[in-house]
């Protein structure tokens, strides 16, 4: 075989916000699939307020009614969005991501203008600009410039909740696709890399009929953790099985989640997490405290 013909990846990371060693990777697109009142806000603002998220916004008309819950996630109010029928929230949510985009870039120009102003300083026989002097001169001195997030990339999540069959995921539909499709490019900068965006979409059914304003399979094939809650419904756990349980079997994905969720574990979930950390024994958790190890169902 010749040379040159090896696969070179690029140096760019598709996690690239560091967390938790026990918790999952960001960015990522999880769904919370339950029936109504079983717990899966709940359990998604639990596992939220564990990743270092700078910026949450909120999709949801109960936000006021979960207003408690809610509030531990520490949200700018004018970034909650009670009205999913008013599908401007989507594009104001991406004109904030690409925003916080532009602050970071204004912000990394005026640090290289103020260092380069430094050096002059340093030097009594340079002239200094006059556009660095009325950039920089305030009445009590001269001012660095400041950044909210002291120049880093901010970490920010989307939770959209309680709206299905909501306009968003009907007439939206296309617009909410792109955001996912594109979650960790979002908010792209000039000299490369992206600010990216984590999804969080709390659901009672995986699959709507027709119409219905379901998860559409574009969101569905984005998928990279889901809360499953305790179901009746055996036609959905197949579909859950055939399409996010990884690789093993179908009998074992059932194992698994009884497994996490026994007959009387209404409140448990089975967390699947599709691109598990390396340190991570198993793909699958009760909950957020506890692997399940497949071959160990086996024995």
């Amino acid at each position: 075989m010749k040379n040159g013909l090896k696969i070179v990846p690029s140096k760019g990371d598709a996690f690239p916000y560091e967390t938790h060693p026990d918790m999952i990777k960001l960015h990522t697109c999880l769904i919370a699939v339950a029936k109504r009142g079983g717990s899966k806000t709940t359990s998604l603002v639990n596992l939220m307020e564990k990743l270092p998220f700078d910026r949450i916004f909120v999709i949801s008309p109960t936000y006021q009614s979960n207003l408690n819950l809610m509030e531990r996630l520490k949200c700018d109010p004018g970034d909650v969005y009670d009205d999913p029928n008013d599908i401007t929230c989507l594009q104001k949510i991406h004109d904030s991501i690409n925003q916080e985009r532009d602050d970071l870039e204004n912000y990394l120009i005026s640090l290289d203008k103020w260092n380069k102003f430094n050096k002059i300083l340093q030097n009594p026989l340079t002239s200094i600009p006059d556009d660095m002097l009325l950039e920089f001169y305030t009445d009590s001195g001269f001012q660095k410039p400041t950044h909210k997030y002291n120049g880093r990339k901010p970490c920010m999540a989307i939770l959209i909740d309680d709206c299905l069959n909501s306009a968003i995921f009907t007439k939206g539909i296309k617009k909410l696709n792109s955001l996912i499709i594109y979650m960790r490019h979002l908010g792209q900068m000039k000299n490369g890399g992206a600010l990216g965006c984590s999804f969080f979409i709390a659901v009672q059914s995986y699959k709507c009929g027709s119409g219905q304003g379901g998860l559409s399979k574009v969101i569905r094939n984005q998928i990279t953790h889901m809360m499953l809650f305790k179901t009746k419904n055996m036609n959905e756990l197949i579909e859950i099985a055939d399409e996010v349980s990884g690789e093993i079997d179908k009998d074992t994905f059932m194992k698994v989640y009884d497994n996490a969720i026994p007959e009387n574990g209404n409140f448990n979930f089975l967390l699947i997490d599709l691109h598990k950390k390396e340190n991570h024994p198993s793909g699958f958790r009760q909950n957020l405290d506890r692997f399940i190890i497949p071959n160990d169902l086996k024995k």
